[in-house]
């Protein structure tokens, strides 16, 4: 018993351990990315594309992340997507009456997008950014502070850590922009852990309809 007990203790530990460490590389990426100080210096797309790619290997890495598709994923992941880019068109609308600033720094995230094909960028929302966020943030930070913390606190955790790595921007509607993601596809793997296909279908398809097909 005393065995099995120092053998479950070092395997939590290890895990946090490296789940400390992927959070930390997440942390400088999202920094070298959004800092005013280091964003300027950086092509942001091969830099967001680059970033989601590392933390997706991470993730299947350390948190052997494993799923597969079907076709009620695709189904209902287009409903999610539809839903939470209605919540945005609603949010954008009550923001620029409470904020004199809201549709100025709305523009700011917008002009990220520079030169890039509308194309490209859409492909790389769909097939790369969107799915490698959420192997990483729900399939990864949140499946492992679920197995050593409640449900509800993994999500609180995770959401405000998602939240947190996009402060760097200065930028308060993006930051409540991740806010809002975060609870939403946070609080989506709560209730449903099972349903992580969903959720990554979900994630790329609203990034794609609010960067490129309909932006706010």
């Amino acid at each position: 018993m005393i065995m099995n007990t120092t053998a479950s203790n070092s395997i939590k530990v290890r895990d946090n351990a490296k789940l400390v460490l992927s959070l930390l590389v997440a942390a400088v990426l999202w920094f070298v990315m959004f800092s005013p100080w280091t964003a300027p210096h950086v092509n942001f797309w091969l830099c967001m594309t680059a970033s989601a790619i590392i933390l997706a290997g991470v993730a299947c890495a350390f948190g052997k992340t494993i799923f597969c598709y079907q076709l009620s994923d695709f189904l209902l992941g287009f409903v999610i997507a539809a839903l939470l880019w209605g919540v945005f068109f609603v949010g954008d609308k009550v923001s620029q009456l409470l904020f004199p600033f809201a549709r100025t720094q709305v523009n700011l995230i917008y002009n990220i997008k520079g030169n890039l094909s509308p194309t490209l960028l859409a492909l790389l929302l769909l097939l790369v950014i969107g799915p490698a966020e959420e192997v990483f943030w729900r399939g990864y930070v949140q499946r492992t502070l679920s197995k050593y913390r409640s449900p509800f606190v993994a999500f609180l955790l995770t959401t405000a850590c998602y939240t947190l790595v996009h402060l760097p921007s200065g930028n308060f509607m993006l930051i409540m922009a991740a806010l809002v993601c975060g609870i939403f596809w946070g609080g989506l793997y709560w209730l449903m852990p099972n349903r992580l296909p969903t959720i990554i279908i979900s994630h790329a398809i609203w990034d794609a309809a609010a960067f490129v097909w309909l932006p706010f």
